[in-house]
């Protein structure tokens, strides 16, 4: 029979439940006070496990069809990115053993319409699991308290497991953990691999292609993977950053798939001030969660506080594990808890509310990825920045040849005019100078605030005005560092803003791409510098009068 349907709005059917008796069956806490007694994990461990082996309601059954797997669990991809010190290492040693003997694959549903599974080795398949790491000291972290549960748990003596110091046998399969480089692994099929501190795996030391060739190896039999990272730093173009950006991309319908990839990452507020005991001990306790002392939990806050305050620690390192804040590039133009710091997505623009637009466009280019279109708003009264549209080429074979709409371009702008009580629009013209043309010639009667007398919408971002560029450009970046602005948080925006380069000129600091051919867009943050000067100048001529509507009688 089919799956019995939610029994409250979003929920869905799940192996986690069976996976979560098992664990407290036949494995141990491998360490500390409780070593020894069954694990039973955390509340917010458990709902990753739940999560993990979500399965499709629409599937149907059996695991086998002919000679195909028809693998039902929804998730083929995870990331779980918590601080140093949460329990990753155990409950990663905990799901490496489930995959080995485990019934995980689902099977079809039972008389009441729950989900039933099957062990990897019933359907024919060798249980090879593997735990991997650019170095060894990495995959230690996992690889001791596994073999601690194997050899002194139920799962040994229950499942016939031989524990060796490189790898474990189990019945018709084996767990290993791998610091091989990638393409040695090509060719194995795991059913199930952990990628540890993903945030370090790069290109320079080969973890972007092992995790590809892995990422390749897995779907050879629909297995799954999940990352264990810290806080990653943008712009290192990490596995795991890669990862996060792919869920983005997920996140906002960019590809063609909506489910398949579980990002769960928990991280202290924005907020959270490093130099105030407070303050700090309240981010530690959100990030580290049910783990905290404070919670119940075996991490003693006040430890972390001498960690984070030696004088040793770097303060960024710190952010990154014990906050696990996802912080900046060295060259970044600003950090994401500055950034997040300032979301407001609760707040309206309501229709009579004085507004402001900023326009950033872009066309088809000969090499590399097609930089982004934008347009963005800005409330007057409040600054308060909101994302209208942001045109991006598309992934993939759908992005080959991709050109910026310029009809929808241009129905978006004439849309915004109609929501919006729009005062003032900045656009930099560059490769839009028609369209520019045609918007002033159209809407210069509404506008009450003008770049300038004869070009009321004109204002570029490029040539001789860098005395300009980088005033409008501090302007903004001490708007948002000082907390005299808020923003949607859409994600678009959020992203470009963060993508963001500080680049020295003889006049100051502008903005810019990593590098000129990088596909990570901010043409949605340059069309928000643009939002924001014309937000300034419609202040100096106080434009925050909300609309009035003449009733005629």
């Amino acid at each position: 029979m089919p799956w019995r349907g939610p029994s409250y709005p979003g929920e869905l059917p799940t192996l986690g439940y069976q996976v979560l008796e098992w664990m407290a069956e036949y494995l141990i806490v491998p360490d500390g006070p409780a070593a020894g007694e069954p694990l039973f994990l955390t509340e917010e461990q458990a709902q990753f496990v739940l999560q993990l082996y979500a399965v499709d309601p629409a599937f149907r059954g059996p695991a086998i069809s002919g000679r195909a797997l028809n693998n039902g669990r929804r998730i083929r991809r995870a990331v779980l990115s918590r601080p140093k010190g949460w329990g990753k290492s155990p409950l990663l040693a905990a799901l490496c053993l489930a995959e080995a003997v485990a019934p995980v694959v689902p099977d079809g549903w039972d008389a009441n319409g729950e989900p039933v599974a099957r062990e990897w080795t019933s359907l024919g398949f060798k249980a090879k699991v593997q735990l991997v790491a650019v170095s060894e000291d990495q995959t230690a972290n996992t690889w001791d308290p596994l073999l601690e549960m194997a050899r002194n748990g139920p799962v040994g003596d229950e499942y016939g497991l031989e524990a060796l110091e490189s790898f474990v046998n189990v019945p018709d399969g084996r767990i290993e953990y791998v610091t091989s480089s990638g393409t040695s692994r090509e060719g194995f099929r795991p059913v199930f691999s952990v990628m540890d501190q993903t945030e370090s795996w790069t290109t320079t030391n080969g973890g972007r292609k092992l995790a590809a060739v892995i990422r390749r190896n897995i779907g050879k039999v629909n297995g799954c993977s999940v990352e264990t990272p810290n806080a990653f730093i943008p712009g290192a173009d990490s596995v795991a950053e890669r990862s996060f950006e792919a869920w983005k991309k997920q996140q906002e319908g960019r590809t063609k798939l909506d489910a398949g990839l579980l990002f769960d990452h928990r991280e202290a507020s924005a907020d959270t001030d490093p130099t105030d005991e407070q303050s700090l001990l309240a981010g530690l306790a959100v990030a580290y969660g049910d783990s905290a002392d404070a919670a119940g939990g075996w991490v003693n806050l006040r430890r972390l506080l001498g960690e984070y305050w030696d004088p040793d620690t770097d303060p960024q390192d710190a952010r990154r594990y014990y906050l696990n804040q996802v912080t900046h590039a060295t060259d970044s133009w600003l950090s994401q808890p500055e950034w997040a710091a300032c979301a407001d997505p609760e707040k309206v623009i309501g229709p009579k509310d004085p507004v402001v637009l900023g326009f950033d466009g872009s066309r088809r280019r000969s090499h590399s990825v097609t930089d982004a279109t934008a347009l963005v708003g800005c409330r007057v009264s409040d600054g308060h920045l909101f994302q209208i549209r942001v045109w991006e080429q598309p992934d993939g074979p759908l992005g080959k040849n991709w050109q910026v709409p310029v009809g929808e371009v241009l129905a978006e702008v004439d849309d915004a005019f109609q929501a919006y009580n729009v005062v003032g629009f900045y656009a930099d013209p560059a490769k839009w100078e028609s369209h520019v043309r045609g918007w002033e010639a159209k809407y210069v009667r509404r506008l009450k605030v003008k770049s300038s007398g004869s070009h009321p919408i004109e204002w570029w971002m490029t040539g001789g005005r860098a005395s300009l560029i980088v005033r409008a450009t501090k302007a903004l970046h001490d708007a948002i560092t000082d907390g005299e602005m808020t923003h949607s948080g859409a994600s678009t925006l959020t992203r470009h803003f963060l993508n963001a380069r500080r680049r020295e000129s003889r006049s100051g600091i502008q903005i810019a791409k990593e590098h000129p051919e990088s596909p990570r867009k901010i043409d949605a943050a340059a069309a928000s510098i643009l939002a924001w000067q014309c937000r300034l100048d419609a202040l100096a001529k106080n434009l925050t009068a909300r609309r009035t509507v003449l009733v005629l009688r």
